[in-house]
């Protein structure tokens, strides 16, 4: 209840003013569009047209500030046209009839009017109803007493009297009260879901383009050093034991004819160097696709990521699921490298990784008692996993100050 009467008051005093704002700038676009469209032949409609733009936007926008109480989320302000620097007085006058959303605020004020009006008055009725039938008792023996006056209660055959028309319009006052704010609260959120599609609509949708943008880039940018940083390995990892493996196996063919005793240790060495090459492929391959990750799930592959850690892990995954293989990868990898950090640069002594689902997103967090300052700056290995976590529109927060500890949570959207 409490929280129910400042929301009907607001809803109530967004309705009650925005009749009255909607009735002014309806008026004003009207007679501007009207009056701008018909000398617009001899020019002299261009500058009554951007006034009338101009006017649509400043009301556009206290609307938008009006939207945001009502139905309590943050609006996005839409990006206006600018005249480009140094640009003549004529092109400046013209700016103001560029782009759609000016032309969308100006559709706004004439749309919303009759919206308005009849929002206004279903609340002005259903306030009065409720006001007038709970307190009838209080006046209601005046028009009883008078001659020749036929109630609502006698017109529908209940009978006439103080008595009975009290009871009657306290009845119908009850009703009207347990309704009211239903009734507001659907009038003000339709006039306010209005004002929302055609005031910030347009720069959601822009807002939405350059994220899904931006995440594309982050996407690509982090392929881009994961794959630089696969070749870089490989040159100096495999690529040289390959070359010195064929370097032995060569000298142990000319030492065949020579010395075999000779030829079998190099041939041992080889294999030696084979093993070792083997595994650091298979090292690498964990950093491409694991294969315990696509096989069991993510609850194994962390708990392998943390038994290899050289930091000991406290590992709690409260997780089963299967998730699509660019989250569950995505995941994966985040961890990875976050316990490589903690490894190489934390000189931490206990770590712990969590990993858990709360609504449609999962929720990873990786700390250590360790030294502490690690950031996303550019250049540091955090900011390789804020890119990864943008490419599935995920966020990274990192809590490092200097001393320790370090915390680090990644969001990951998984519906």
């Amino acid at each position: 209840m409490r929280r129910l009467l400042p929301r009907l008051a607001g809803d109530t005093a967004y309705l009650l003013v925005g009749f009255p704002l909607a009735t002014v700038t309806f008026c004003l676009v009207v007679a501007g569009l009207s009056a701008g469209a018909g000398t617009l032949v001899v020019w002299v409609g261009v500058p009554i047209l951007a006034l009338t733009l101009l006017v649509a936007r400043g009301m556009g926008e206290v609307e938008r500030a009006r939207i945001r109480a009502v139905l309590g989320v943050d609006t996005v302000r839409p990006r206006y046209p600018r005249s480009p620097d140094g640009a003549r007085w004529f092109r400046r006058m013209l700016t103001p009839l560029a782009g759609g959303q000016p032309w969308l605020d100006a559709l706004h004020a004439l749309v919303v009017f009759p919206v308005a009006v009849a929002t206004f008055c279903v609340a002005v009725t259903w306030w009065a109803t409720t006001v007038s039938a709970l307190t009838y008792p209080l006046y209601g023996w005046i028009f009883s007493n008078i001659p020749g006056n036929h109630g609502l209660p006698e017109l529908l055959g209940l009978g006439r009297g103080y008595l009975i028309d009290s009871v009657f319009y306290v009845a119908m006052g009850v009703v009207a009260a347990l309704t009211l704010y239903p009734v507001v609260r659907a009038c003000a959120v339709l006039q306010a879901s209005l004002g929302k599609a055609l005031l910030t609509g347009v720069a959601q949708l822009q807002e939405r383009i350059e994220d899904l943008t931006e995440g594309r880039n982050a996407a690509a940018h982090a392929e881009a050093n994961a794959l630089r940083r696969l070749e870089r390995d490989i040159h100096d990892g495999p690529q040289q034991r390959l070359v010195h493996l064929a370097m032995e196996l060569s000298r142990a063919q000319r030492e065949l004819e020579r010395d075999a005793s000779a030829a079998h240790a190099t041939i041992g060495q080889a294999i030696t160097a084979t093993r070792e090459t083997l595994d650091e492929l298979r090292a690498l391959s964990r950093g491409i696709a694991p294969p315990i990750l696509a096989d069991r799930g993510l609850a194994p592959a962390l708990a392998a990521l943390a038994g290899r850690c050289t930091v000991p892990v406290e590992l709690d995954v409260q997780t089963a699921e299967r998730y699509p293989a660019l989250i569950e990868n995505t995941v994966y990898f985040v961890t990875a490298e976050a316990l490589t950090n903690v490894a190489k640069h934390s000189r931490a002594t206990s770590c712990w990784v969590t990993l858990t689902r709360i609504g449609d997103s999962l929720l990873l967090t990786i700390g250590d008692d360790g030294v502490g300052g690690a950031h996303v700056a550019k250049g540091h290995g955090l900011s390789g996993l804020a890119d990864r976590l943008r490419a599935v529109e995920g966020e990274l927060t990192v809590s490092s100050p200097s001393g320790g500890p370090t915390m680090i949570t990644a969001e990951v959207p998984c519906a």
